[in-house]
């Protein structure tokens, strides 16, 4: 990859995690392994479309993978995502999963009934 190429993956995926609301699914994400659409939406307190949103926009900025299972779409961090961008998403989620609103969305999170193992009712 050149180091233009190089540049604009970088450029993207910082572009990506500048939102509040993709930052806070991402953040999710990393330190549940997968998560699915409605246990995103249940954490996070917003709309279904909403989250789809902001995870499409990740999606296509190569942050996060995506599974359909049925009904249900999971989300999880991107298997070609860089080594950098990763340490970046880990070194992120460390240094703030004791801050709000990780911690509110975390608890949330927890507190869901039907989750996926459960069968969400999306």
């Amino acid at each position: 990859m050149d180091d233009r190429a190089e540049r604009l993956v970088a450029e993207d995926f910082f572009q990506a995690l500048a939102d509040n609301t993709r930052l806070r699914c991402l953040m999710l994400v990393a330190a549940h392994d997968e998560l699915c659409v409605c246990e995103l939406v249940h954490a996070l307190e917003l709309s279904q479309p909403k989250i789809s949103r902001h995870l499409k926009l990740l999606r296509d900025a190569g942050v996060v993978d995506d599974r359909r299972e049925r009904n249900w779409v999971h989300y999880r961090i991107a298997e070609e995502l860089p080594s950098w961008a990763r340490r970046v998403i880990d070194a992120t989620r460390e240094a703030n999963a004791k801050c709000e609103p990780f911690i509110s969305d975390t608890q949330r999170l927890a507190t869901m009934a039907g989750r996926p193992g459960d069968r969400c009712a999306s």
